[in-house]
């Protein structure tokens, strides 16, 4: 029997009115719990989203102990890439690293398509688990988009600069474009089945495209998310767009066909809706302001969301993820904060 959904956060993704502001957080499963540390011990990243009761477990486990209202699957960007070829391995300390990266356009036309009821079964059974049995609220899905996957598979593993995958795009557009092409595919293919196996709303991280600058951003890569997104529109859930760095890029993910412009730290709310964003925005915590003593915390939390309460349609989040070393309790004392100031100032 489905649970009654606290429906919070999607309305304000959807720009309706709310009783309080919702509240997630990036990597609110993850390193930061010790329950999740004591599973980290007996088990691989990879085993674990390969088990969908224990990756339930995992990606419920935040909900039930901070009440935000938003849970996020667990799994990695990578999870969907060996199906269409690409050879991933997650090295403890390093990251994905790739055996067979992406150097010409016969490696691109290589490249397979994504099957979701075969090669990520075990993801779509865990949407199914936490939505049909377990979760109280909606469930995000997410993909990585085309820029960041492809810096992974043309650099063979993170990068600081990207320089590879800069280069490729310059000197090898019909290549570039060819992969851009083959990811929106395998994109919209992923997200939609996250969709139908019960995912309520998508993010979309594209982690590491503000290493382009805005006219590069137009040209090599706005169409490809122009199409996914209009793709995945007739959906009908709420579409979010992330990435780290890239506030001179928040303008143009305005004019995509999505819901959610989501911000990183380092654009205040109030000048990205100066700019013209008229969307719902989601943000901007500097996550790490959590190991701040807790009355800078307070203030801080409190002036983003006079920023994002201005305006309407708003999600409180971080300016990224949740890292190792944050206290569970400050999240759980953020999140009754954020819902006991936000439902006083909203029902004024």
């Amino acid at each position: 029997m489905t649970k009654q959904i606290n429906e919070t956060f999607l309305k304000a993704a959807r720009g309706e009115k709310t009783d309080h502001v919702p509240v997630w957080f990036m990597r609110q499963a993850g390193r930061s719990q010790p329950e999740y540390r004591e599973i980290k011990e007996k088990y691989s990243l990879f085993e674990i989203t390969h088990q969908p009761e224990l990756c339930a477990y995992v990606t419920r486990l935040p909900v039930e102990q901070y009440n935000v209202d938003a849970a996020i699957l667990y799994k990695d960007i990578m999870t969907p890439l060996p199906a269409i070829g690409m050879q991933v391995e997650i090295k403890s300390g390093i990251g994905p690293v790739i055996d067979n990266p992406i150097t010409s356009l016969a490696d691109v036309e290589k490249l397979g398509e994504l099957h979701p009821e075969e090669d990520v079964s075990y993801v779509l059974d865990t949407i199914k688990l936490l939505t049909q049995e377990q979760l109280s609220v909606p469930l995000i899905g997410f993909s990585g988009a085309p820029f960041t996957l492809a810096s992974y598979m043309i650099e063979g593993g993170p990068s600081k600069n990207y320089n590879k995958t800069k280069a490729f795009m310059y000197s090898e557009p019909k290549a570039w474009f060819a992969l851009m092409e083959k990811l929106a595919d395998m994109i919209i293919t992923y997200v939609k089945s996250q969709i139908k196996a019960g995912a309520k709303a998508i993010q979309i991280f594209d982690s590491w495209v503000g290493a382009l600058n805005v006219e590069d951003y137009r040209y090599f890569i706005k169409p490809v998310m122009n199409r996914i997104f209009t793709e995945l529109k007739e959906e009908n859930v709420p579409l979010i767009m992330f990435g780290v760095g890239a506030s001179h890029l928040a303008i143009e993910w305005n004019d995509l066909p999505i819901d959610v412009v989501g911000l990183d730290w380092r654009l205040p709310i109030l000048q990205a809706r100066e700019m013209g964003i008229q969307k719902t925005v989601q943000g901007n915590l500097d996550p790490a302001l959590l190991l701040a003593p807790w009355e800078v915390i307070e203030e801080r939390a409190k002036a983003i969301l006079d920023q994002g309460m201005a305006q309407g349609g708003y999600i409180f989040n971080l300016g990224h993820g949740v890292f190792p070393s944050v206290n569970p309790a400050t999240l759980k004392k953020l999140t009754s904060f954020i819902h006991e100031y936000s439902a006083s100032k909203l029902s004024r």
